[in-house]
């Protein structure tokens, strides 16, 4: 039996119904779509790497127990995923450790900004302080609407408390390495791959219909299906660049669907 709706529900809304969308074992407009069905036409090395981010989830080795369940947290909202079900959400936070664990990075950063591996302990004490002063708990005890507000004010540069971290660290900057952790992440996955259609990797096998956007024959016809933001999230907010006013998202826009 589905779990009553509350105001705080992550779900996005079907529209038509009202009713909250998952959660699913595949979200997007692919529906029976699998790209891990194609590993067999794959060369064994390809196909080694894209199954060990199935089957073996990184173990947090970087961060200490509150430190990993805060990125979660914040992963979740920066990337929610609440309308996959359990078994199928794409884990996020444990590969950014894995990386900072490997200490591997793109071999640049900015010269305001410390290294990735000194930048995401001071992020996470400075996002756990903002939300002590501004709320009066601590981050993975606030409600849903209350975190993506703290979070949109690191992503508007204005945080609301922490300032002795973001002094000497760019919220901004943090913002961005942030969501590109994320983004890499979630999308190297084969689970996103079937979410956004992605015909998976070419080599050897390569792709045939590179013109007109036809699929290719293993390939699935996107079904597009109406979704809105849930209620209070920060995800149906939209702000033209440069300009003034604010308005919220129609059915279809925003979100990862």
């Amino acid at each position: 039996m589905e779990a009553q709706r509350t105001d705080d529900d992550p779900r996005p809304i079907d529209p038509n119904t009202g009713k909250p969308i998952g959660p699913l074992a595949q979200p997007g407009y692919y529906q029976g779509y699998r790209t891990l069905d194609q590993r067999k036409f794959w060369d064994a090395k390809t196909r080694e790497v894209v199954l060990e981010r199935v089957h073996k989830v990184p173990q947090f080795r970087y961060f200490d127990d509150r430190q990993a369940a805060l990125l979660t947290a914040i992963c979740e909202r920066v990337l929610p995923q609440a309308d996959r079900d359990a078994d199928h959400k794409i884990p996020i936070a444990p590969q950014i450790d894995k990386r900072l664990y490997e200490d591997r990075h793109d071999g640049y950063r900015y010269e305001e900004m410390p290294p990735d591996r000194e930048a995401f302990p001071m992020a996470l004490r400075a996002i756990d302080d903002m939300a002590q002063a501004h709320y009066g708990r601590g981050f993975l005890e606030l409600r849903m609407s209350e975190q993506d507000e703290l979070l949109r004010s690191l992503h508007d540069g204005k945080p609301i408390a922490g300032h002795d971290v973001w002094e000497r660290m760019p919220p901004h900057r943090f913002w961005l390495l942030l969501v590109q952790d994320c983004a890499e992440a979630y999308y190297a996955h084969p689970w996103a791959w079937d979410e956004i259609g992605f015909g998976g990797p070419a080599y050897p096998r390569a792709y045939m219909r590179l013109e007109r956007g036809e699929p290719e024959p293993w390939e699935k016809e996107e079904k597009r299906y109406e979704w809105a933001p849930p209620p209070g999230s920060q995800s149906g907010r939209y702000e033209p660049v440069g300009g003034q006013s604010e308005h919220h998202a129609t059915p279809g826009q925003g979100g990862t669907h």
